[in-house]
Order: C-alpha cells, then structure tokens, then sequence
C-alpha cells in the first residue's frame, strides 16, 4: 500500500471527486446569455424596466440589469455615443435625435413597440370637473392656444366654478421627459407651455401636488394614478368622450395614447444576441405583458406582439 504525503493526497481526493461531480451534475448550456446590461433612459418606464430585470434575473441568473433612469432624452445620445445599446422612451425619438444615431453608426436604430400608456390630465379627486374639451385644455395649459381656444384660461371661474374661484394651478414634467414633449404635441398642438407651469423631475410628484391642492390640475401617465386625484375625460370636436382606459389605450381611441418603445443599437442584416435577446423576449412574452398590466401600462395585443417577434427574428425562441 502506497502512502502519499497527506497535503497530495487531499488534493487528490478533491481533484476525484470534482471528475465525479462533472459526471453527475448538470452542466450550464454554452449558450446560456450572461453579462451585465446597462440601459439609459426614460423616468416612466423606470419601474417597468426594473420588473423586466427581475423576471429576466429569474430565466437568467447569469445576466444582471443597471438602469440609468434620466428621462427619454437622455437614451438617444447614449445610444449614439455608445454608452448603451438599448434605450428605454416614452415618445418617438425625434429627427434630430436619429439623425446623430446615424452620423455616429452609418444606420439608423431600431425601435421597438413594448406597452403601450397614456396621458391623464388629473385634478383633485373632490373636484366637481369631470371632462374638458380638447381646446380648453390646451388653453389651461399653453399660452399660445394652436387648439383653437378663444381665450386663455387661468380662473376655475372660466370653467363654470364660480363657487370654488381662484387662480388654476398648473402642474408638468421638466423638458427632459418625454411626457413633457408628448403633452406638448398632442395636447398643446405643438404651442409652447405658460411659463407659470410648476415642472416636476418625476411623475409622483405631480400626482402628490394634485392630491394636495383642489386648486391644482397636471398631467401624468397611467400608471402613476392614485385614489388622491381625478382622471378626466377628453372632448374632441364632434363633442365625443374618450377616457384613459386599457381598451380605448390599446387601440389609440383616446387622444393622449401613446406608445412605450425600446431602441436599440443593431447593426442591419444582425441579430439580437445574448442578454440583448433575452430581454427582449421577454419583454415580447406573455410574462412580460403580464408585468405591463401589473405595473398600470397597457399590454400589446397578440398581433402587436406577433409583429414585433418578427421583425427582431425572436419567433423560433419565444415560450
């Protein structure tokens, strides 16, 4: 019988029974994604992606999420300076923005459809106001009135409240939300914000003004509303309601829909690899619209869904 020195022999020992284990124990698949994924980008959406990072952390352990929430104007130059390769936003990326993209890369991002949200204009939720027309709201809150309104309106008074009177207080994002350009479009018809407006860095803390003030009225996306404050409904020109709900969302019935998207940095005739892929199948999976309902966005219906697989080549690998 050999005796070997006892420092040898353990690492013997160990090297045994490290061959048994690769024997009997599973291995990680090669091409199991992992790395670390830094994502620039939109304040409303920040929740969302923080969820998506928890499910993707679940299917994945080996990928880990770090999210920059700046506001939807900070993912296009982190995108082009490459900074980040995906790039949450609440609104479009504008000409200028995609333009700067492609001087920097030779081709243009790829934008992808992942929920969809709306704006609600809010007011205390003791408020009497139910609707306002289009033209009123953007009255209220612009001071150049591009919607047609006869005259601006600074008073509840102008709105038939001569009991509750006084000065309306107006209540918005900071110009480096996407919120903040949507409102403008949509509901402004491109004119320019009063310079009375109180701009807020995060949608809660209109939602908390809002809910102090009966005096107040703001503007905040659909997962921000709370039982403190009103959404209203909306007139259009033919005297038609449309109102901040998931149907009327989803099919853009309600003017102040909109989309939430994910720009991303491919590199045309690629396709998305590793933690990039993951996420996005997610995302584009019944478990990530489940987290979209769950957080007060609006899921994309099975065909939205379909399109988007498709055209990122995510249809063969999705559950």
């Amino acid at each position: 019988m050999i005796s070997l020195p006892q420092g040898r022999g353990r690492r013997l020992r160990q090297a045994c029974l490290a061959a048994v284990l690769s024997l009997v124990m599973p291995m990680a698949p090669a091409s199991e994604p992992v790395g670390t994924l830094g994502i620039v980008g939109s304040d409303t959406m920040a929740g969302l992606m923080l969820r998506w990072g928890e499910q993707l952390g679940e299917r994945h352990p080996g990928i880990r999420l770090q999210l920059q929430a700046s506001g939807s104007s900070s993912a296009p130059p982190a995108l082009a300076a490459g900074t980040t390769r995906l790039g949450p936003m609440s609104r479009p990326m504008s000409e200028q923005e995609r333009e700067a993209f492609i001087q920097r890369h030779g081709y243009a991002p790829v934008e992808v459809e992942v929920a969809r949200d709306a704006l609600a204009v809010i007011v205390h939720r003791h408020h009497a106001l139910e609707s306002l027309r289009l033209a009123e709201v953007d009255a209220i809150f612009s001071r150049t009135r591009r919607c047609g309104g006869e005259s601006e309106i600074t008073r509840w008074e102008q709105l038939g409240f001569e009991d509750r009177g006084g000065r309306i207080e107006l209540h918005g994002r900071n110009p480096a939300s996407g919120s903040y350009g949507l409102f403008r479009q949509r509901a402004l018809c491109g004119g320019e914000y009063r310079r009375r407006l109180n701009e807020h860095p995060g949608s809660a803390a209109i939602v908390a003004a809002v809910t102090e003030s009966r005096e107040a009225i703001g503007y905040v996306g659909l997962n921000h509303l709370t039982p403190g404050v009103k959404p209203l409904a909306l007139e259009d020109a033919e005297g038609r309601l449309s109102f901040p709900e998931a149907e009327q969302v989803r099919q853009g019935d309600y003017p102040l829909s909109r989309a939430l998207y994910l720009y991303a940095n491919l590199p045309p005739g690629e396709t998305l690899a590793g933690p990039e892929r993951a996420l996005l199948e997610l995302i584009l999976s019944a478990e990530g619209q489940q987290a979209v309902t769950e957080l007060g966005f609006v899921a994309l219906s099975e065909s939205a869904l379909e399109f988007q697989r498709e055209r990122l080549g995510l249809n063969g690998s999705l559950p």
